[in-house]
């Protein structure tokens, strides 16, 4: 049973590059005409940046968009070892950052991208979402020392501060290639489908999409998952489950615990 208007989706743009802008306007208005205004716009930092595009942030900002971290650069010098070359050669071609670099790297890269967003004046992001969704060599304990809320990894999002771990079914449509193309169509089949299990959607878009050879899909499923979210009800939604469930061992704690999410919602 299709029970897609219950399912809540996380909408984002990813690549967010001074090259990408004219792309990433023409998504906003595809997405604004589908009255979709719960979008998360992954910014690449060590992009190069110049003074007009800093001003298209602000604007993205002043329209209501989330902003967050993507990396540094988005691209690599180096390959780090076989599991990168393999990450590379069937998922990530060129641009899994994390991958390159040792635990002291990925700190010190994501550290520099939180920096970056507040001198350029903009809000400090509280998302962090690693090139190709690929964390590399680090430890999550360790995430919980760096100035981000939340991190989305290809398995879900991840908690800095409680460790938890939200798993929640990914949909992409990069099908640049013949080969690429029935590959994410099954792997978009089976997640809709994990989807109606777990209450929660990823629409991970990218510049080009609506020019590749999964567009109409791209299309289809922005009509098809109707309720949109900002990341941070993820963590909302699962701490309010966690006070439910604890509660419920005592009937008076359940109740009070109802009562308070009612009338003072933390």
């Amino acid at each position: 049973m299709d029970n897609s208007d219950s399912i809540r989706a996380l909408v984002s743009v990813h690549d967010v590059m001074p090259e990408t802008l004219e792309q990433i306007q023409a998504l906003l208005e595809r997405l604004t005409a589908a009255d979709i205004s719960a979008v998360t716009l992954l910014v690449v930092p060590g992009a190069d940046w110049t003074p007009a595009a800093i001003d298209t942030l602000h604007d993205f900002e002043r329209r209501g968009y989330e902003l967050a971290g993507h990396g540094w650069r988005h691209r690599i010098s180096r390959i780090g070892g076989l599991r990168h070359r393999l990450h590379a050669t069937f998922i990530s071609r060129q641009v899994a950052e994390h991958l390159a670099l040792d635990a002291l790297g990925i700190v010190a890269l994501m550290k520099r991208c939180h920096a970056w967003f507040l001198e350029q004046g903009l809000r400090p992001p509280s998302l962090y979402v690693p090139p190709a969704w690929a964390m590399g060599r680090i430890e999550r304990n360790a995430l919980a020392d760096l100035p981000f809320l939340q991190y989305e990894l290809f398995s879900g999002i991840l908690s800095a501060q409680t460790g938890r771990l939200h798993p929640m079914p990914l949909l992409g449509y990069e099908a640049d290639t013949a080969g690429r193309t029935p590959v994410l169509r099954l792997w978009n089949r089976i997640n809709r489908h994990r989807a109606s299990t777990v209450g929660w959607i990823r629409i991970g878009i990218h510049p080009h999409d609506l020019d590749l050879r999964l567009a109409e899909d791209l299309k289809a499923d922005l009509h098809r998952f109707s309720i949109h979210a900002e990341y941070g009800a993820v963590d909302a939604a699962a701490d309010q489950r966690c006070r439910l469930v604890t509660s419920a061992r005592s009937p008076s704690a359940a109740d009070s615990s109802m009562s308070n999410t009612r009338s003072n919602p933390r």
